[in-house]
């Protein structure tokens, strides 16, 4: 056997994987793409079926057009809620390449104590149960990012939920992670389904046309905790159904001024 030829081979493996990773990488933009075009041509289609409809009616009342302006409004929310988390979900992913510009000493139980104010009117109409937790889990980053991925958590365990259901926000820390933990009850999920719910644009199984939310809210989890140095976990509940999210961020040391 030539000498130098498991070099070689090293060489030509590390290649291969190289190629193999940048292809896979290719196909996962070109979906990403193809995904995010049709989320905006669905309403874009519905909007322009609406005005087209109305202006072919010159004898359209009140009340018709009415209806009209309501469709063409909630696709504009539509529209407006798919930009929103595409620049949340480009900002994580570019902290995660700069190794988080803005970082500054917080706390997760500060991030979920303001994504649960924003949250209550809606727990309120639903007349859900709300349960929290909140032990100190500081950590080193992005607070604005931290509050928008407790906020997308809190949202789907929301609009994931049924009347009367529960919902829990637990926050705490060991010697090595800090962790935020929310929870609520539903429809039954299948275990099997939950590693794809990280997914872009996956709503659990839900279709996509015709439903708020851009199914970006699980990617956004998984971007910024990704930045953070961290990870996220889901597993299905059995009984009362739902879900219940794990995120967790290598604590943060005391502040050696404070200290």
């Amino acid at each position: 056997m030539r000498p130098g030829w498991l070099p070689a081979l090293r060489l030509r493996l590390a290649a291969w994987i190289g190629g193999t990773a940048w292809e896979a990488a290719a196909i996962r933009q070109r979906r990403f793409v193809s995904n995010a075009s049709h989320e905006l041509r669905t309403p874009l289609a519905v909007m322009r079926t609406e005005i087209d409809v109305a202006l072919s009616n010159p004898d359209d009342d009140v009340a018709e057009l009415r209806a009209m302006a309501e469709v063409v409004r909630d696709n504009c929310d539509r529209i407006n809620d798919l930009i929103e988390s595409l620049l949340w979900l480009a900002r994580a992913e570019a902290e995660r390449e700069q190794c988080l510009t803005n970082a500054g000493r917080t706390d997760l139980g500060e991030c979920a104590a303001a994504a649960v104010a924003v949250a209550r009117p809606a727990v309120d109409t639903m007349e859900l149960s709300l349960a929290v937790s909140r032990l100190p889990a500081p950590v080193r980053g992005d607070a604005v990012l931290l509050e928008r991925a407790a906020g997308n958590l809190v949202e789907n365990a929301i609009r994931h939920n049924v009347p009367s259901g529960r919902i829990w926000v637990l926050t705490g820390n060991d010697a090595t992670t800090s962790w935020l933990v929310v929870g609520n009850t539903g429809s039954a999920v299948d275990a099997a389904t939950v590693p794809r719910l990280f997914e872009p644009f996956n709503r659990g199984g839900e279709a996509r046309v015709g439903r708020r939310g851009a199914g970006l809210g699980m990617s956004i989890v998984r971007a910024v905790c990704r930045a953070h140095g961290g990870q996220v976990t889901a597993r299905a509940l059995p009984g009362e159904g739902g879900l219940e999210v794990r995120l967790e961020i290598p604590v943060a040391g005391p502040d050696p001024l404070s200290a």
